[in-house]
């Protein structure tokens, strides 16, 4: 099959199962894989192959990029400890415990062990983000799901790096301890150098942005940003994925100083329709591939063992590893008898996804002097077994483990703070309104028309204060009863033009005008 087609194809499966999603309240990856799996077993499916540069180049770093621009450093201050023992130490307790098993178990060798090892020891950031977005987690379990999710790929994939490049160029005559210190030498180049690079990028990219008010311009150059840091780190040899990582961390921090908000609205539509393209093809592309591989592997017995037991591995190893944390933790902290609930999502929330079947797809077909890379399939298909696995069981698991433990019902509404807020952003524009009258600066009928409006949105806020979150609803306000005119002005607007009554251009000028004033009336609500 033709790649435009295997694209084309995925995406319109993709669609179709995403809705079937949101309406079963079930995660979509976990679901775009069962039916990936489901068309890739049928006898008509032509077997699928995914250059691995379409994964690598194409496909990770805008969802790496766009993953850590929404993280916020404030955010990510108070919870970088435990951060750091997440995405450092446990992703190199993960990697050796795999690479362990599967040496044991799988008949790897010990450098094709620890490449499928580093493979593995990266966790999903895009299921973990859509799953701490629909739960009700406390904000700071939250940001560590989602920073640990977000950086254990960092530390992952260079781990991979250093491990590919020993797997290819052979470890023969080479002690232990060389080894080690080459791995560790390695390392810190490949990190540190990545994170330089997406450092220079991200402060190039904010002096570039800043002039630019064109917000066709600007949604490019936001395009183009995180194949630009993946590829200087790719051509400085180091880390490509710190550099996007770091480049997203950098360029979040500034955006709401380098954007207008035009633009800002219009990137975020871009971006989503973009991500979810992505999305869509890779994890129908987990589940389509998978019959593939094992079909070109062979002999289904050893492999399935193998892979059950390194899945099994990758989930002792993370609770193994999070509880005992956990605890050391909250006893620092005086507490008694710590909490389960926490440490138990944590602990389930490491599904495979993504970053693992880019970095399988990528590794090399040759070794240094030519030979074809041994065993190089048997860890594709491990790698392809343990990530459906883990978004089957764990993906649709997880949610209800979190509703279980308590995540799920909200300890306090979420709209009472965000009620709050919208109260004081109208008060401070109260205010300033107040300065301007008093200057004369601008007419009286525009200051008196503004001054209801925000007069109007207070009192809303402080009634909705007043009434609290069980409150019987009230009589339609204002923008209820405007939402209901616009719908009405649609519907005529449609009548008028199946009619004949006005032509298309007409209609499509009025439509745009409606929905921009729907989506000023919606973003009000919020």
């Amino acid at each position: 099959m033709r790649l435009v087609e295997t694209i084309v194809l995925l995406v319109a499966l993709a669609t179709v199962v995403a809705a079937f999603a949101k309406r079963l309240r079930v995660p979509a990856p976990s679901l775009l894989v069962v039916a990936g799996v489901l068309v890739g077993l049928l006898p008509e499916t032509p077997p699928v192959h995914m250059p691995p540069s379409v994964i690598s180049l194409v496909v990770l770093p805008p969802l790496l990029y766009a993953a850590s621009e929404e993280l916020s450093w404030r955010d990510l201050r108070t919870v970088w400890r435990p951060v750091v023992v997440l995405a450092v130490g446990l992703v190199l307790a993960s990697a050796a415990a795999v690479a362990a098993v599967a040496a044991a178990v799988a008949s790897l060798s010990l450098s094709m062990a620890f490449v499928l090892g580093a493979i593995l020891a990266s966790t999903d950031p895009v299921a973990v983000s859509a799953l701490a977005r629909r739960l009700s987690l406390p904000a700071r379990v939250q940001t560590l799901v989602q920073a640990e999710s977000l950086f254990n790929d960092g530390t992952s994939l260079v781990l991979f790096q250093i491990a590919v490049s020993l797997a290819v160029a052979g470890t023969a005559g080479k002690s232990a301890p060389e080894v080690v210190l080459h791995g560790v030498g390695e390392f810190v180049i490949l990190a540190g150098g990545g994170a330089l690079a997406g450092g220079v990028v991200a402060a190039g990219v904010i002096v570039l942005r800043r002039p630019i008010t064109d917000p066709v311009l600007e949604t490019v150059v936001a395009l183009i940003t995180p194949y630009v840091a993946y590829l200087l780190g790719e051509t400085l040899h180091v880390s490509g994925v710190t550099a996007v990582i770091v480049a997203g961390l950098a360029i979040g921090t500034r955006r709401s100083a380098i954007t207008t908000a035009q633009t800002r609205l219009q990137l975020h539509a871009v971006y989503q329709t973009i991500i979810f393209v992505l999305e869509s093809v890779v994890f129908s592309l987990i589940g389509l591939e998978l019959p593939t591989l094992v079909r070109d592997v062979g002999n289904a017995g050893h492999w399935l063992v193998a892979a059950l037991a390194v899945t099994a591995t990758l989930i002792i190893t993370r609770v193994a590893w999070v509880f005992p944390g956990w605890v050391i933790t909250q006893r620092r902290r005086g507490t008694r008898r710590p909490s389960w609930t926490v440490p138990a999502v944590i602990s389930w929330a490491g599904t495979r996804g993504v970053v693992p079947l880019a970095a399988a797809l990528s590794v090399p077909l040759t070794t240094a002097s030519g030979a074809p890379l041994p065993q190089r399939d048997l860890v594709l298909v491990l790698t392809a077994i343990a990530i459906v696995i883990s978004l089957i069981v764990q993906g649709f698991t997880l949610e209800p483990l979190a509703r279980f433990a308590g995540f799920g019902r909200a300890t306090a509404d979420p709209r009472h703070e965000e009620t709050v807020a919208r109260l004081r952003l109208a008060e401070a524009g109260l205010a300033r309104l107040d300065e301007l009258a008093e200057s004369d600066t601008a007419p009286d009928e525009v200051i008196d028309r503004l001054r209801a409006n925000l007069q109007a949105r207070i009192g809303n806020a402080r009634a909705r204060l007043d009434q609290g979150p069980d409150a019987e609803p009230g009589p339609l306000t204002e923008r209820e009863v405007r939402g209901d005119l616009i719908a009405a002005e649609n519907a005529e607007l449609a009548r008028l033009f199946e009619a004949g009554t006005i032509s298309a251009a007409t209609q499509q000028r009025l439509q745009r005008g409606l929905d921009l004033e729907l989506a000023r009336l919606t973003e009000g609500q919020r």
